[in-house]
């Protein structure tokens, strides 16, 4: 049994984490560029310090990042020789729209991913494309406030016809949004969204996701009109809540976290807002306004698959609980006591991806695709240079398993997997370049120094194995 034969193995990066090249062939200025590095970042991505330029007191660890749009068909042959069979990755909406709102496009900024598609096309590597990735233009932040607007909504369709006619030939799996949910606990980042004081941050974070979910819906519509082969999913930052204790009151926490972490996919998938999230935004006065005919499109265009990042499940007491607070992907939750911690303090819960991926699919009974899984950590060279990162390969195996024992024992239908990262870059939550992903190192320390030069680990070849025997030997 185990993984089905066409099983999509890869890795998975954004345009954000890893290209750099931010001023070069016409691309313009992001959310994302402008995140700082250190003690800023957090109110910048969060929207409560406003920042929409460079300025001298701050370092802006994207601008170069690991310089990918220099060295992409090094990291596409690297990317292959661990045997790929798919690469997810973004595009930059600034390299094809530099301010968002233009009638056409950055012809560099096409001429670039097609030749990236083309690299792909020469490994047969499918590429898996989000289409934003915590990727608003700065142009659109400043004349309509990010996503808070609708009219982000045309600006963000015309891009993906571009994007879908543009490159027909050679991409036919797309991701409309990265982590979806985010835009709760990073709006500026997930949105392009900063509060001024005084405003209600709750009913604007929930308006801006209706937009997206809008603009999520019609490009589904638009994506399988322009090519019938296209298939699109949805993508959200996943994992299990579980509860602090047996008390009611911390199961029922648990309980609502999960609901407000799947709300979104549950509108994505299913096609409408389900009662719980009417009722209680309602009962908090930010319900979203909404469109005559918008609940319609919601309904005729749900997306074909669902993806998701799982990195870790999250601890849930009720408030009021004397509790020991734990880290996680931009979200903080209880110490699970039974967990042991990465070096960033992120719970490590293999069993948590099989809860997951059972949780999801049994929750929307359509394809899942593990989107983004992986373990940052400092990665040391030893005295050759060679990093030994049998702690990730560790991590790696032990949820790789978990996933096959969900597939092969459980039944859920899983199209791939993509780890986060393949290759070193910038960490989206901290800035940090110290914090290693990848089974390739990249030269490239925290304060900029470096030769860029990219190396293997010893995960290199152990995941290259991983995908030689389609996750038997692990």
């Amino acid at each position: 049994m185990g993984f089905p034969k066409d099983f999509l193995w890869g890795g998975a990066t954004a345009a954000n984490q890893c290209e750099g090249g931010i001023f070069e062939d016409g691309r313009g200025l992001a959310n994302v560029d402008v995140c700082p590095a250190g003690a800023d970042r957090n109110a910048v991505i969060t929207g409560h310090m406003k920042m929409l330029e460079f300025d001298e007191a701050h370092v802006y660890p994207a601008a170069e990042a690991i310089d990918m749009y220099h060295h992409f068909r090094e990291d596409i042959r690297l990317f292959a020789e661990m045997g790929f069979r798919v690469y997810r990755m973004s595009i930059a909406w600034t390299r094809i729209f530099p301010n968002g709102d233009e009638e056409n496009p950055n012809e560099a900024g096409i001429h670039f991913y097609e030749e990236i598609f083309k690299e792909c096309q020469k490994y047969q590597i499918m590429p898996l494309v989000t289409i934003s990735h915590f990727d608003c233009p700065i142009g659109l932040i400043k004349k309509y406030g990010g996503w808070r607007n609708r009219k982000m909504i045309d600006f963000y369709l015309h891009l993906c016809e571009v994007l879908f006619t543009r490159y027909k030939e050679y991409v036919t799996h797309w991701l409309t949004f990265n982590e979806i949910n985010m835009i709760l606990h990073a709006p500026f980042m997930g949105a392009g969204i900063y509060f001024e004081n005084g405003e209600n941050e709750e009913q604007i974070k929930y308006q801006a996701a209706h937009h997206e979910l809008i603009a999520s819906a019609l490009a589904t519509k638009m994506a399988h009109e322009i090519n019938p082969e296209n298939k699109i999913g949805c993508m959200f930052a996943a994992g299990a809540a579980y509860p602090y204790s047996c008390k009611p009151k911390d199961v029922w926490e648990a309980l609502l976290t999960d609901q407000e972490n799947y709300f979104f996919v549950d509108v994505q998938a299913r096609g409408y807002y389900p009662n719980y999230a009417i009722k209680r935004l309602h009962k908090k006065g930010v319900f979203p306004l909404m469109e005559d005919g918008d609940e319609e499109i919601l309904k005729q265009y749900p997306v074909d698959f669902i993806s998701f990042s799982y990195y870790n499940s999250r601890c849930i007491a009720a408030p009021g609980e004397e509790t020991e607070i734990a880290e996680g992907n931009l979200f903080q939750s209880v110490k699970n006591p039974y967990l042991k911690f990465s070096e960033w303090g992120w719970p490590i819960d293999p069993l948590g991806l099989r809860i997951t991926l059972n949780q999801v699919y049994d929750r929307y009974q359509k394809p899942l695709f593990i989107v983004e899984n992986g373990l940052g950590a400092l990665d040391k060279p030893n005295e050759d240079g060679f990093i030994e990162d049998d702690y990730r390969i560790e991590y790696l195996r032990d949820h790789i398993r978990a996933m096959r024992q969900a597939v092969e024992e459980d039944g859920v239908e899983l199209m791939g997997y993509t780890s986060w990262a393949p290759i070193d870059l910038i960490s989206a939550g901290t800035g940090e370049m110290r914090k290693r992903y990848g089974f390739i190192y990249v030269d490239k320390q925290e304060d900029g120094s470096g030769s860029l030069m990219r190396s293997k680990k010893k995960s290199f070849e152990w995941y290259k194995h991983v995908i030689e025997t389609n996750g038997e030997c692990l």
